[in-house]
């Protein structure tokens, strides 16, 4: 057996890998953007800013494309990563409360661009994600075991 056709074996594997940590990082994320939904002043000074993971795959279309004209071998999807951890831009929350210690002169607060709602359906997504993963592996180690049967 060829090296690559040992490592397609267990690739199944290692892309599941990839989604349930990315799943989880996304879900770390939510939970830090619910829990500081309220805090108006950070160590920047200014209410918290709502985080977003950003995905891309681990290997490219174009990468596939350069092996296979180079004639070497391939492994197509390799799963996820994470290629970076963004604020949201999106304009604070401008809340009239003037007995607020981070009130305005006019009373109103900044409060941070957090949509608790939004969070929770995004949290409820990631979820479905890991657990999809989870479903992937679970499908890989029984065909794998199945083969292994097959083989006595």
């Amino acid at each position: 057996m060829r090296e690559a056709d040992n490592m397609g074996a267990f690739n199944a594997f290692n892309v599941s890998a990839t989604g349930l940590t990315a799943e989880r990082t996304r879900m770390d994320i939510i939970s830090k953007n619910i829990s500081n939904a309220n805090v108006t002043r950070t160590a920047n000074g200014g209410p918290y800013r709502r985080q977003m993971v950003a995905f891309e795959e681990k290997t490219s279309f174009k990468e596939v494309m350069s092996k296979l004209e180079n004639g070497e071998s391939i492994t197509v999807g390799e799963g996820v990563k994470i290629s970076k951890i963004v604020e949201d831009q999106s304009p604070f929350n401008r809340v009239y409360e003037p007995g607020h210690p981070d009130a305005d002169e006019e009373g109103y607060v900044l409060k941070p661009n957090v949509n608790t709602i939004k969070e929770m359906v995004d949290l409820i997504t990631a979820s479905r994600g890991y657990e999809a993963n989870i479903t992937a592996m679970n499908t890989s180690k029984n065909m794998c075991l199945k083969a292994l049967d097959i083989s006595k």
